[in-house]
């Protein structure tokens, strides 16, 4: 069958660009939906802008989000019927109300940031990806790639990267006590790291990465940790039990390598069990090299030690 809209070219972009759009949507309507969320992609823009600017005047989100003031206001009554949004009026211009998530909205959002805006960022990339084309051939592929995997599909399988936050912190214990406590003892330096995970790693110029997996949510976790002189230690790396066997560590053991090539970095090292050997193996197949220097000079830290690897840090080129 004829695409006329494809045929008619440039004269049809608009009526193309929103039939893509409404397809992307669609699918992002059942992504929120598997995830348990009422919340319709129509709300997505306010909610992020309220998210990342905090309270706004209807004013001032008619400008960020560059839309009409009545397709706001619909997005906001939506939201505030859910219990997500509410306003109040300002006490310097009675005229003027300002916009804001309530706790409910804030912890939706988080978990929405967590669990599935990844996701379906990453599945809109894979869609979009390909050679450098003109606009219209660079629809015409994204659809044709659309025809193949849908973006709810591409959600559903893949895995993607969530950054640190503060509600993540019993997360990354809980994952790491899990594989820690399987099959060792959970140490007293392991406690002091995992229940301080900002303080000791983000707020020192680390980084703690987490691994979301299409409809399990986040399985998996790891830390580049600062350890002075210019020295990391890539720490506290796990995967739920639940989880294994996706190869969720290795996508996010690759993230870390790529986070650490990016960072201001003399050396990176891990150290590990000789019974870990999985996840020995799968250090070995992404570069890191055993190192007897590091094990002598760092391996004390914890009683399991019996492994240590460095990994040789190639830089960007710019």
């Amino acid at each position: 069958m004829p695409d006329i809209l494809k045929d008619l070219g440039y004269l049809a972009l608009g009526s193309r660009l929103k039939r893509l759009a409404e397809r992307m949507q669609a699918d992002a309507a059942q992504i929120f939906e598997q995830n348990c969320f009422i919340t319709q992609p129509s709300h997505f823009p306010l909610l992020a802008a309220l998210d990342r600017y905090g309270p706004l005047t209807v004013t001032e989100a008619v400008a960020a989000l560059g839309v009409s003031q009545p397709a706001v206001t619909r997005s906001l009554v939506g939201l505030v019927d859910m219990g997500l949004a509410e306003t109040t009026v300002s006490d310097a211009d009675r005229r003027q109300k300002s916009i804001s998530l309530t706790v409910e909205g804030a912890a939706a959002v988080a978990r929405m940031k967590r669990d599935v805006w990844p996701h379906v960022a990453r599945a809109a990339e894979e869609l979009a990806a390909g050679p450098d084309a003109g606009l219209l051939d660079q629809i015409a592929r994204i659809e044709a790639a659309f025809d193949e995997t849908s973006l709810s599909q591409r959600a559903a399988d893949g895995h993607a990267i969530v950054e640190f936050s503060d509600d993540l912190a019993e997360t990354f214990y809980d994952i790491n006590e899990e594989w820690i406590s399987e099959m060792f003892t959970l140490e007293d330096t392991d406690r002091e790291v995992l229940s301080n995970p900002r303080d000791l790693i983000v707020d020192r110029g680390g980084a703690v990465l987490f691994v979301s997996t299409g409809g399990l949510g986040i399985v998996g976790t790891c830390a580049l940790m600062p350890m002075g002189d210019g020295r990391f230690e890539l720490t506290k790396m796990g995967v739920l039990k639940s989880a294994r066997g996706r190869k969720s560590g290795e996508f996010l053991l690759a993230a870390a390598l790529d986070r650490a090539r990016q960072m201001e970095m003399e050396s990176l090292y891990l150290l590990t069990n000789r019974k870990c050997a999985a996840a020995i193996h799968l250090y070995e197949k992404l570069g890191f090299r055993h190192d007897t220097g590091i094990l002598e000079s760092h391996g004390k830290r914890y009683d399991r030690c019996d492994v240590a690897m460095s990994y040789p840090l190639e830089r960007p080129i710019a």
